[in-house]
């Protein structure tokens, strides 16, 4: 093989990898499409179902970061103060985050504590790390390491976050309970809110293309 054919299949994988990079499926109705060029505040939308493709916000990256941190600080809260406290015929009992899977556990439901353990602490805490471990080289210019494995799984664990599920089930919860008892919200209640709100905040700011492609330039 000459060395101009070597070139010539070299240059020929360059273009191919060029065209599947910019060609994506609808998540809705799998219409394949080209991912147009984009400018800060845009968004791509499929011609077919209307499902958004792709959104590039304004300032993304440093918004996804600063979202990323501050619902770090609200996850360590929800988990060290009091999430919740009954008080029946004067006898009050506090309960934290963690204490409620272990209470599941010690009542025989092994399997039920260990995903919400993992769906609403873990894997969260996991997705927000991940981000934090992406975004900050990324903000002075650096790839990190392993970024790009990285980043694959990073959008693999949003599928399995259930913040919003857990949150629903326990005001559901705690809507029947207020008849036999009188329920406290505790701080770690209202910085668990907090962190969900926040954690939703950052998702939106954090577009699978745009980061992936943040990725590439910072490694050159």
């Amino acid at each position: 093989m000459t060395e101009d054919s070597i070139r010539h299949r070299s240059d020929e994988r360059g273009i191919l990898r060029t065209l599947v990079k910019h060609i994506t499926a609808c998540h809705e109705c799998d219409l394949y499409l080209e991912l147009p060029a984009l400018r800060e505040g845009e968004k791509a939308i499929c011609p077919r179902c209307g499902h958004i493709i792709r959104v590039l916000g304004w300032n993304a990256l440093n918004r996804a970061l600063a979202y990323a941190l501050a619902a770090l600080v609200f996850l360590v809260a929800a988990n060290v103060f009091p999430f919740l406290a009954f008080r029946s015929q004067g006898q009050e009992q506090v309960m934290t985050l963690l204490q409620s899977v272990t209470a599941l556990y010690a009542e025989g439901y092994a399997s039920l504590a260990a995903l919400i353990l993992f769906l609403i602490v873990l894997i969260p805490a996991l997705l927000l790390v991940g981000v934090v471990y992406l975004c900050l080289p990324l903000r002075f210019g650096r790839c990190a390491l392993a970024a790009f494995p990285i980043c694959k799984w990073l959008f693999v664990l949003t599928r399995w976050s259930m913040v919003e599920v857990f949150l629903i089930g326990v005001l559901v919860s705690l809507i029947k309970i207020a008849d036999l008892a009188q329920v406290i919200l505790g701080i770690s209640f209202w910085a668990y809110i907090a962190f969900s709100l926040v954690l939703t905040a950052m998702l939106a700011n954090l577009d699978r293309h745009q980061l992936w492609d943040w990725l590439e330039e910072a490694r050159g």
